[in-house]
């Protein structure tokens, strides 16, 4: 499927925007809640994770307070996942000066749904800039086999979006492949559309995996979305066919295009399914039921699923099922991201296997 370059120190680099989030303990609504878990985050961070916990070398390119004690936490918590990291420290500039966002997560139970809020004021990420990097170093003494990027770091800012396209560009150069997740989030690109679709279409064209569910390809480049028609998310697979071919049509270049399928019957029952299609050849799965505890970062664990069975050197059918079942793990855990004992856990998920292992 693709030739990956094995004089590379890394399989994964990953440029980011690293901070925390809040979610109520027990389920519970944000609002009225009390106790709540911290961990660190990050969407770019989350796709990582099945790599990292899997036994490959991932890199972080970040930036942090200096200081900082949320800066510490972040640090010791890429540690654990096995994650090494680099970026510059920027003086806080006193107490209304920089820090790292928060994601105040409601992860939703039964009929009420998730509710999400980000409070990204004063973000430090927004500062990413690749001469705060040495990035012949990085990229061709040290390098990496994939480098995976997310359209939440491009939309940042007008310097991260420079940012994004400057390390696509010397990744590429330097035999990398760029994998491509268009995350659109309409607060982002408020009154921001033309700079940021030109942006985005800049970076799809120098991508090898590009990855979005049916309102990022429309919002993002304006390609028209599947039709209605059918009923439920299986009925409308053609339609969905037909708008990855629209996309595959604008960007030539990609060899992998994937979006995931999901249909909500409650915050704790998902139909959840995927298409991916290299080459002329397509794998469908079918949206299957999955029990949700947290549904957040189940994309992220998707693609983080792809892109480790694209490492090993697996056809495009294993890379869509590993991706389908990494993504319904991460839904059963309280982490946002995938924390795999091994392969076989993730295989597990595939098969419906959820017997007791002794």
């Amino acid at each position: 499927m693709f030739e990956l370059r094995k004089d590379r120190k890394y399989s994964l680099i990953i440029p980011t925007s690293m901070g925390l989030r809040l979610t109520p303990v027990c389920n519970q609504p944000f609002h009225c809640s009390d106790t709540f878990k911290m961990q660190a985050t990050s969407a770019e961070s989350n796709v990582a994770s099945v790599a990292s916990y899997l036994g490959h070398p991932v890199k972080v390119l970040t930036a942090f307070v200096k200081g900082s004690p949320v800066s510490r936490f972040i640090k010791d918590n890429l540690r654990s996942r096995g994650m090494d990291y680099e970026g510059p420290e920027f003086d806080q500039g006193g107490p209304w000066g920089y820090r790292h966002q928060i994601n105040m997560a409601d992860s939703g139970w039964g009929s009420r749904g998730p509710r999400v809020h980000n409070d990204r004021a004063g973000e430090v990420g927004r500062l990413l800039d690749v001469n705060d990097f040495d990035m012949d170093r990085i990229f061709k003494k040290e390098g990496a086999q994939i480098v995976h990027l997310s359209g939440l770091i491009a939309a940042l800012s007008p310097q991260t979006g420079k940012f994004c396209l400057d390390i696509a560009s010397a990744a590429k150069a330097n035999g990398s492949l760029i994998s491509f997740d268009l995350n659109h989030r309409a607060s982002f690109w408020k009154g921001r559309e033309k700079e940021l679709s030109e942006i985005f279409s800049e970076i799809a064209s120098k991508a090898d995996i590009l990855v979005g569910n049916e309102e990022d390809f429309q919002l993002c480049f304006g390609i028209e979305g599947p039709k209605e028609g059918g009923e439920g998310l299986e009925g409308k697979t053609d339609s969905f066919k037909e708008m990855i071919g629209r996309v595959k049509k604008t960007y030539p270049n990609a060899g992998i295009f994937a979006t995931t399928l999901r249909e909500v019957v409650s915050a704790n029952l998902h139909k959840w399914g995927a298409i991916v299609t290299a080459d002329n050849d397509w794998h469908i799965i079918k949206p299957r039921e999955i029990g949700v505890l947290d549904r957040i970062g189940g994309g992220d664990g998707f693609v983080g699923g792809l892109l480790y069975g694209v490492l090993e050197g697996w056809d495009i059918e294993k890379c869509t099922q590993f991706g389908w079942a990494s993504g319904a793990l991460v839904t059963t855990l309280l982490t946002d991201y995938a924390q795999p004992a091994d392969e076989a856990q993730i295989w597990s998920v595939w098969e419906g296997n959820a017997r007791v292992k002794r």
